[in-house]
């Protein structure tokens, strides 16, 4: 079964943070810049231990329906403090089920220690499975051309 670490070989590492103490509008502006649609929060001190996620929802829900303004709302008051994560070696068909339940679209990827280490989202896990019927489909059409 391919693993979380199978897709970050193919997407790579790269994951966007952002401080608690900055502003709605610098992750807004952050996550359009990107195109992206989540910024991990990040403890100041240590970069790689995750303190909260916030997401396009998060802004929409909890700073615009709230009618807070962007430019002063820090993301530590709109970020979503409790984060649900995975390792490498979680099966993909497993982070997706746990990201279908829970309804979320991103899920970091942590480290044996807890450090931050990649970021899938539910787009990223499409993909891949859509890699994988591709080739299953290929493998089948090229043992029936054979038979």
């Amino acid at each position: 079964m391919p693993t979380i670490a199978d897709l970050l070989k193919v997407k790579g590492s790269a994951v966007l943070t952002i401080s608690p103490g900055a502003t709605i509008l610098d992750a807004a502006r952050r996550m359009n810049e990107k195109r992206v649609g989540a910024l991990v929060v990040v403890d100041d001190h240590m970069p790689d231990r995750i303190v909260g996620i916030v997401t396009e929802r998060d802004i929409l829900t909890k700073v615009v329906a709230g009618e807070k303004p962007p430019a002063t709302t820090s993301v530590a008051d709109a970020m979503s403090p409790r984060v649900l994560s995975c390792t490498p070696a979680t099966d993909m068909e497993e982070a997706r089920a746990a990201m279908r339940e829970r309804r979320i679209r991103h899920l970091p990827v942590v480290d044996a220690q807890g450090g931050l280490c990649g970021m899938v989202s539910i787009g990223d896990l499409n993909q891949a499975q859509v890699r994988v019927l591709a080739e299953t489909v290929m493998y089948l059409e090229q043992y029936s051309v054979r038979m």
